[in-house]
């Protein structure tokens, strides 16, 4: 079943005369193909701590995978609000995305292993190479040895870089 489609604005303020929205699906194109993701969680005692990891974009959602001793697991615990955020390092094209929103973990086996399976597919010889960087993630996936985050967006941005820029917001 698709998710209800977000309500999109697009500001004023921070957009060219000829801006227009940036759509939901061309949003989710990106989500789904971006390599790299930046999380951004609330340490304990309130300062921000931003990771870069890899991720997935399924059925509405954001997935991502980490340990339980590491310092995301541990901030997620106390805090579950988050930021995601992929992009474009450069000025003049592409469009930043960043989804706001609540982590929760996962641990329904059919969908751990879908994530796995698309883990696999996405990052392919990164994932399955025995020299590769991240050998033998799929399989703990799939045993529940690592941690898997569900964020789904509650807000989400759109930063069109170039002509025309605009800046993008979808509501859920």
């Amino acid at each position: 079943m698709a998710a209800k489609a977000p309500t999109t604005d697009l500001d004023a303020r921070f957009s060219s005369e000829d801006a227009t929205p940036t759509g939901w699906a061309e949003a989710c194109g990106q989500l789904e193909t971006a390599g790299v993701y930046w999380l951004t969680t609330v340490r304990p005692d309130g300062r921000p701590h931003v990771t870069p990891l890899i991720g997935l974009w399924l059925d509405d959602a954001l997935y991502f995978c980490t340990g339980s001793e590491e310092r995301k697991a541990k901030n997620l615990a106390s805090n579950p609000h988050c930021i995601l955020t992929t992009g474009r390092n450069d000025l003049d094209e592409g469009c930043d995305i960043v989804v706001e929103g609540d982590a929760r973990t996962v641990e329904d086996k059919a969908l751990l292993d879908r994530i796995a399976t698309g883990y696999e597919s996405k990052y392919r010889h990164h994932f399955t190479a025995p020299d590769g960087t991240f050998h033998g993630l799929a399989d703990a996936i799939r045993r529940g040895d690592a941690l898997i985050y569900e964020v789904a967006p509650s807000k989400a941005f759109g930063f069109a870089k170039g002509r025309p820029f605009s800046q993008t917001r979808w509501r859920f």
